[in-house]
């Protein structure tokens, strides 16, 4: 969660009926917690601190949001939350006032107690969830849609491509949940193990289970798993889920995967990019900080060099760069951590060289997320070989590209079109291909970094110039062919 003031972690707030245990960050109704996002839970902690004094607006979006730029809305959107959770309003009770052209002020009376925080408290509300050390950008709407359906569906799988930030969404999620399941909040990192049968010991020892305990010891928590990398063990995940969610009707699972995982139950949630602005928002820095891939960009800009603003002059150059870099937020984070050494104009001309661009990796996160490259390579090597020669084969298409196109530039005596059929299509499902279902023809489009990636590798294989060359006499002759256009469908 986000730092505010130095307070007295050990503080118990009262107000009304409510107790707002500071450090485990939750608030009573009685016996019962209310569930409250973090964003307005830092909110209120800064109001109820204060109490009876008024705080702006710009204050408290300093607080809440040290290192990103929002617009006044999230600020109202979050102020009308807390007034609901608390029942602003009813019975003639009021908390917070909007103090015009001022800002807000808490008006009801608070007692601040010295005493810890009950340890039925903090039993009842376990987890194993790592510190959050930066906010989460452009992602308030699919988060916001998780925490509301998961409770009710049990299992939620995130998927999509290697730096979309399925990792992110789900801790977020998972903090966010903390109060509302009894027995706690576990995230499993499945990444660690690469051997489908530890995963039921790796499981029992991250929830600290005694050795030898089996799943039964699940059967009546209340309690969020979050299974994070399921794709390299997706049949064991899948079996191990479907026996998860009958053994203990009280749990729920988060997995998160470049895939679904095809399990009994399962509601799939695909993570799109973050919104990059059109050319046509150009004309002012205030409708280019509107869209969340600048945001995310600005934020992490500031936090590398301080005092850093966006200008008019940059909107393009910036734009670009979230363009180029497919609004994936780990390529814009690392992007954006060259900005003290490049500047904006630096960072997009080095966009050709984005991998080398991209290496300087958060230290702070495990190794596949400290760099782009680590990331793709995470996913690349659990291909099959197969689907590897594939990859490599099909980023000579600058454009989106067609299955006859992919067969008629790649296939061989080896790769027959309808084994390519399959791999193009599980190439999709893992997220390493983009599909286009528009009217007509199904197409198939790489992301910029994916592409540049599989070339990489083509390259270094050895058969880049081949079919490369290839690529050029198929486009060279569907030009000649009647209705080209519509077998080729390559488009911008």
């Amino acid at each position: 969660m986000n730092s505010l003031r130095d307070l007295n972690s050990d503080a118990l707030l009262r107000f009304g009926p409510y107790a707002f245990h500071l450090r485990q960050r939750l608030i009573l109704d009685g016996d019962r917690p209310l569930r409250m996002g973090g964003r307005a839970l830092d909110i209120l902690q800064v109001l109820v601190e204060r109490a009876g004094e008024v705080v702006s607006k710009d204050e408290l979006i300093a607080h809440v949001w040290p290192t990103s730029v929002v617009e006044e809305i999230n600020l109202r959107v979050h102020i009308a939350a807390l007034r609901r959770a608390l029942g602003d309003g009813q019975d003639g009770q009021r908390y917070i006032v909007n103090i015009p052209q001022r800002g807000y002020s808490f008006i009801a009376p608070v007692q601040r107690e010295l005493e810890g925080t009950p340890i039925a408290i903090i039993q009842k509300h376990q987890h194993n969830l790592p510190a959050r050390l930066t906010p989460v950008t452009g992602r308030d709407s699919v988060v916001g849609s998780v925490v509301r359906q998961l409770p009710v569906r049990r299992f939620m799988t995130l998927i999509g491509p290697a730096g979309i930030g399925k990792t992110t969404v789900a801790l977020r999620v998972a903090e966010l949940l903390l109060q509302h399941y009894q027995d706690g909040v576990w995230l499993v990192d499945l990444a660690a193990i690469d051997d489908p049968a530890q995963v039921v010991d790796h499981l029992t020892r991250t929830l600290e289970l005694d050795v030898g305990t089996t799943l039964d010891a699940l059967a009546q928590r209340h309690t969020l798993l979050v299974l994070d990398n399921c794709e390299h063990l997706q049949t064991r995940c899948r079996t191990l889920i479907e026996d998860l969610l009958v053994l203990a009707p009280r749990l729920s699972i988060l997995a998160t995967s470049r895939e679904p995982l095809l399990a009994a139950g399962e509601t799939v949630q695909r993570l799109p990019a973050l919104a990059v602005p059109p050319a046509s928002a150009l004309h002012s820095v205030t409708e280019v900080l509107g869209y969340s891939a600048v945001q995310l960009f600005v934020s992490r800009a500031r936090a590398r060099q301080q005092g850093f603003t966006l200008r008019e002059q940059d909107l393009k150059a910036v734009r670009e760069i979230c363009r180029r870099l497919d609004g994936l937020p780990l390529a814009i984070e690392l992007a954006a951590a060259q900005i003290d050494a490049l500047a904006v104009v630096g960072l997009q001309a080095q966009l050709d060289n984005c991998f080398q661009l991209l290496t300087q990796g958060r230290r702070t996160a495990v190794p596949r997320h400290q760099t782009l490259k680590a990331a793709l390579d995470w996913s690349y090597e659990r291909l099959s070989a197969l689907e590897q020669t594939v990859l490599q084969r099909l980023a000579v298409f600058k454009m989106a590209f067609t299955l006859d196109a992919a067969i008629g530039v790649i296939t061989c005596a080896v790769l027959l079109p309808s084994t390519l059929a399959e791999v193009v299509e599980g190439l999709a499902l893992k997220s390493l291909l983009s599909l286009e279902q528009g009217s007509g023809v199904p197409r198939y489009r790489f992301l910029n970094t994916t592409r540049t990636y599989a070339l990489e590798k083509l390259e270094h294989s050895g058969d880049l110039r081949a079919f490369e060359m290839r690529y050029a006499r198929y486009i060279s002759q569907a030009r000649w062919t009647s209705g080209s256009q519509v077998t080729l469908q390559l488009v911008e």
